[in-house]
């Protein structure tokens, strides 16, 4: 195995390992000496949150051992065998961040500006330790499976995907960032070194991956994208049945760039009354207006444009017949900007593509559990965070807790 095989090699540890949640530290130390308390809190634990736990330990468990950290000394762990399977499991309390490498809570403010970009030396001069401890515990957000962390119930999976790739760069070298996006949250993630389709058929195959590990039945409706042919082939491939649906602002977006003034406004609201047509059959008449309208009035590079969206027509009707589909990839642009402006902070990727790889996976779980601000909180009080949006729930307050919560066992039950 070489050694970007191992970077990119989920740790199997993190497979193995429960995590749950404690209100306080001082309780959790209380009980876990305590064989008869800490199995009842398990019991209670595992039935209000099944997902969170092996399938087959609802059949039945032991308490296999108890050892104390070596890491964080006082701490002590238990671990749990499966009745069914003998498979052995280590419960870590979530006040405790993976491989015990800090407490969450003292970490958690520093992980937080992250979000932003903020260097690993900024955050070694304000928290301590230094840049490597940062870079690898703000890594470790990245290995878990991202479906799985994400989405907690299988009827909560978004039919309707939105699909694009953001252009950066890796070691000065031009690479693509092909994401999957649904429900609010970045559900896949990738970094491929071409956009063709063998590179992208891998790339968003891992999203594909990920979700049939955790959903083995789940099968998406529609796909927005831009007019890529190596994306639209890719999912395609991935996901023969699904319907493929062309983003219409992309079309939009190449038209007003090539007017100005008046003739800007007066294209643009035409083409717009088009987009906003209520059924298929409203949708084509007005496509041969506007194809009338421009053959009259337009020359030039405008008339060009406007005659390749009427052109495309055949791929933005698909949406018609999928009730809840994307029709534009303003859901996938807006979180690829995030991403973007991120990278440009860290001035982009240094290293191994698998390491690239990882930390766009983690800047994606860092969106779907980061708590939104109080400017948006201030309107609507009841959201909280994207995660939350998406399953309804969440298990902890803190946004960190909630996430190593969430991504118990890897991210997977099997």
């Amino acid at each position: 195995m070489n050694k970007e095989q191992k970077e990119r090699q989920a740790p199997t540890c993190t497979e193995k390992s429960i995590c749950i949640a404690f209100d306080s530290e001082s309780e959790y130390q209380e009980i876990v000496g305590e064989p008869q308390k800490y199995r009842a809190y398990l019991e209670q634990a595992l039935k209000q949150t099944p997902e969170l736990f092996p399938q087959g330990m609802s059949e039945g468990f032991s308490l296999h051992d108890l050892r104390e950290s070596s890491k964080q000394p006082g701490l002590i762990l238990r671990r749990v065998k499966l009745k069914q399977s003998q498979a052995v499991y280590t419960v870590r309390p979530s006040f405790m961040m993976p491989y015990l490498i800090a407490k969450t809570d003292e970490i958690e403010k520093a992980l937080y500006l992250r979000q932003w970009g903020v260097p690993f030396t900024a955050l070694v001069y304000v928290f301590g330790h230094d840049a490597m401890f940062w870079y690898r515990a703000w890594l470790r957000l990245g290995r878990p499976n991202l479906v799985g962390s994400t989405v907690k119930q299988e009827e909560k999976m978004p039919e309707h995907l939105l699909a694009d790739e953001k252009i950066t760069w890796l070691d000065r070298e031009e690479v693509y960032v092909p994401t999957t996006v649904g429900g609010g949250c970045i559900l896949g993630i990738s970094v491929a070194k071409q956009a063709d389709g063998p590179a992208l058929k891998q790339a968003y195959g891992e999203f594909a991956s990920e979700a049939a590990a955790v959903f083995p039945a789940y099968q998406p409706v529609s796909v927005c994208s831009d007019g890529w042919k190596a994306t639209r082939e890719a999912w395609r491939c991935l996901f023969p049945m699904i319907t493929l649906v062309l983003c219409y602002l992309h079309s939009i977006l190449k038209i007003s760039q090539r007017c100005t003034g008046e003739l800007r406004h007066s294209v643009l609201d035409k083409a717009w009354d088009v987009y906003r047509a209520a059924s298929k059959r409203s949708f084509a008449q007005r496509t041969r207006r506007l194809r009338e309208w421009s053959k009259r009035y337009l020359t030039g590079a405008p008339a060009s444009m406007v005659e390749k969206l009427c052109a495309r027509k055949t791929d933005f009707l698909p949406a018609y017949d999928c009730p809840g589909a994307a029709r534009t990839s303003n859901a996938v642009d807006r979180l690829l900007n995030h991403i973007d402006r991120h990278l440009y902070a860290m001035y982009y990727f240094h290293g191994s593509q698998p390491a690239a790889t990882l930390a766009v996976r983690a800047m994606a779980m860092q969106w779907n559990f980061h708590p939104y601000g109080l400017r948006l909180r201030h309107n609507q009080p009841d959201r909280i965070s994207p995660f939350a949006d998406l399953n309804g729930f969440i298990y902890h307050n803190n946004w960190l807790h909630n996430c190593l919560i969430a991504s118990s066992m890897g991210g997977s039950r099997s």
